[in-house]
């Protein structure tokens, strides 16, 4: 359950949606364009040798989560339910990329061949070798196993943010990210002005 308060002003953006989805891409492009901060869950869990902060250190995860949304203006990537106690309360709008089967399948074999064959970090310390793809958490497997299990969250999460006055924006194809992420930009450009 999140808070009834009023929401404050600002612009506070969660990106969600399986891996493979384009959050981090949506939410790297809605920072840059908007002038906000752009905030990466998984930048924020994930040391190296894919030590695991979520599990190992949840209440530093955490912490870093809350210091780091503290702030009037952001654009959050990430699906980690824990973090959502922390999140939630203070969202203005939540984009769900809720992408067919299809395209996330495409995009996260196309991202997860692209880093395993570059071999360069895809956090510090935390590359993708193919040894990865057999794990049940590689991106593929995970995007697979989850795509159709998680709308029902997603669902419950919309209904949530708009009891309380915030704004879902739920895209189903690249041309209504594309419309949410100009209606977001937008917005954010006419609170600057204001």
């Amino acid at each position: 359950m999140i808070s009834r308060e009023p929401l404050l002003p600002g612009l506070r953006v969660l990106v969600v949606g399986t891996s493979g989805s384009g959050k981090s891409t949506f939410a790297e492009k809605l920072a840059r364009e908007a002038k906000i901060a752009h905030l990466e869950l998984d930048q924020m869990n994930w040391r190296p040798g894919w030590y695991d902060r979520s599990t190992e250190e949840p209440e530093a995860f955490l912490a870093d989560v809350a210091e780091a949304t503290a702030a009037s203006d952001w654009v959050l990537a990430g699906n980690y339910a824990m973090t959502r106690p922390t999140v939630l309360p203070r969202l203005t709008h939540v984009v769900w990329l809720d992408l067919s089967l299809w395209q996330v399948m495409t995009q996260v074999i196309h991202r997860s061949f692209q880093r395993a064959s570059s071999g360069a970090d895809v956090f510090p310390g935390c590359r993708e070798d193919w040894s990865r793809w057999l794990e049940a958490e590689h991106p593929i497997r995970w995007a697979l196993a989850t795509h159709h299990a998680r709308r029902p969250r997603y669902v419950a999460l919309s209904a949530q943010i708009e009891e309380r006055g915030g704004v879902v924006l739920r895209c189903r194809n690249r041309r209504e990210a594309g419309a949410a992420l100009q209606s977001l930009v937008a917005l954010a450009r006419s609170r600057s002005t204001a």
